[in-house]
């Protein structure tokens, strides 16, 4: 009987510590300080960066707990920004990623892998012009909370990840006269996030 009694008051205590240590808060992401940037060559011997300047979404986690993460990611096509009109006007037509069709970008994860003390890598689906492939993104963070002059909390995170346009729907290239191609096919994509703590 004794035994018992003392299971139910550990089982008792462990559900009144539980609920505080394992809820999982959610951070806003903030635009204003939030930018997804890619990579790609040109005319094969140098690099072309852009940003994508509005994104949007939410990050889930148990602090102190990577593998708890979840986060819901879109990005507004036609904010593409590469400092060049003509360029950004291209980028947002059928020959990329069709912004009047496709508004928007999105990942939405799935699973966490390989956490170190650095970071870890965040699986998840990338959708682009409605074309949906796995990607895995390379996180570093989060960061420790802290509070602006607001006082809101906030955490702060890079992720990058790797991607084949084409695998997305995104053919279109031209030859040059040395036989390489105008656009390259590997882009790399970089997101430097910051969030703000969701209150109840």
């Amino acid at each position: 009987m004794r035994n018992v009694l003392r299971s139910a008051v550990g089982v008792l205590a462990l559900a009144l510590v539980l609920p505080v240590s394992a809820r999982a808060e959610t951070w806003v992401i903030d635009p204003a300080h939030t930018v997804s940037g890619f990579t790609v060559r040109h005319l094969m011997i140098s690099n072309v960066t852009g940003v994508f300047e509005v994104t949007r979404g939410t990050i889930e986690y148990r602090p102190g707990d990577p593998g708890s993460v979840k986060a819901d990611i879109t990005v507004e096509a036609k904010s593409v920004n590469t400092r060049i009109g003509r360029r950004d006007d291209d980028l947002r037509s059928d020959n990329f990623f069709n912004a009047d069709k496709f508004p928007t970008l999105a990942f939405r994860s799935k699973r966490v892998q390989n956490v170190r003390a650095e970071g870890f890598d965040l699986v998840g689906d990338l959708t682009i012009r409605d074309v949906t492939r796995e990607v895995v993104l390379k996180v570093d963070g989060p960061t420790a909370p802290i509070k602006d002059p607001q006082g809101n909390r906030r955490v702060g995170a890079t992720a990058s990840t790797t991607i084949n346009r084409k695998d997305f729907g995104i053919m279109y290239n031209r030859t040059i006269e040395a036989g390489g191609v105008v656009v390259g096919d590997e882009v790399k994509i970089n997101l430097e996030v910051e969030a703000i703590e969701k209150k109840s």
